[in-house]
């Protein structure tokens, strides 16, 4: 179980969708009321960057103020740069967001918002990540103030090993969230999310996004929860082996292999 050991506990926040983002300025109000927080975020928008570093040029970090920088590179980049080169010590926890719109199911695999979090993890470092499931809304208050009473829970009681939150939370006011809950990953599918169009010399090109989306329907997962209006907290693990299927396999296909090598 990771926790806090500091007096006064240091907090890093990172985000994929750049310095500037007001999700972003949320959460870092909100977790400055309770101790010292140092923005850490890429310069521009690196949304679906997924879990990438950048390997092929040099990285500029920018001090923009006081505890605040930017860096031109993704989600990944800024907690690995932030922790290893620009805080004066290992921060007590990682919180990344608040982004503008749902993080949900298999899309979890594709965002920079979670891909921090899990750096911060990797790194041995207790992390979450805090989307808002409503892309036009610009309440941000609901989901920061959230944001807050998780980090001190998380900084006085600390995470399992291996383990970070994503956390998804209802777009509107805060009475009209209807409670909490501990949900597993739902599965996705889209349908006629990859766009074909042509350019005026008659080039094919394709585009990827849109289209409609299709859950599983099962009980306790994300999806359904914010759904039905509660914020949903999904504790997901850095080891992704498939421990049934890795039994299965050692029983059925081992000793096949072995033969026939």
């Amino acid at each position: 179980m990771n926790k806090s050991t500091s007096v006064n506990p240091l907090i890093l926040v990172t985000n994929d969708d750049g310095i500037h983002a007001p999700g972003l300025a949320a959460l870092a109000n909100a977790l400055q009321q309770i101790t010292r927080t140092v923005i850490i975020a890429p310069e521009q928008d690196s949304s679906a960057a997924s879990y990438s570093l950048t390997m092929r040029r040099p990285l500029r970090v920018r001090e923009l103020s006081s505890d605040r920088y930017a860096i031109d590179g993704t989600p990944t980049d800024c907690v690995t740069i932030g922790v290893a080169k620009i805080l004066h010590r290992r921060p007590d926890l990682v919180v990344s967001g608040i982004n503008p719109g749902a993080n949900l199911g298999d899309d979890i695999s594709y965002s920079g918002t979670v891909s921090a979090a899990v750096e911060a993890t990797m790194l041995g470092i207790p992390s979450f990540a805090v989307s808002l499931a409503a892309i036009e809304s610009e309440e941000y208050q609901t989901a920061a103030a959230f944001a807050g009473k998780l980090a001190r829970m998380i900084l006085a009681q600390g995470l399992p090993d291996d383990t970070l939150l994503n956390v998804n939370v209802p777009g509107g006011a805060a009475r009209l969230i209807k409670g909490i809950r501990l949900t597993r990953q739902a599965r996705r599918s889209y349908e006629d999310s990859i766009m074909e169009t042509t350019d005026p010399w008659g080039r094919r090109h394709y585009w990827i996004g849109g289209g409609t989306v299709s859950w599983d329907s099962g009980e306790s997962s994300d999806s359904q929860a914010v759904a039905a209006g509660h914020i949903s907290i999904t504790p997901l693990h850095l080891d992704r082996t498939n421990y049934g299927a890795l039994q299965t396999l050692s029983t059925t296909w081992l000793r096949q292999l072995n033969e026939s090598a």
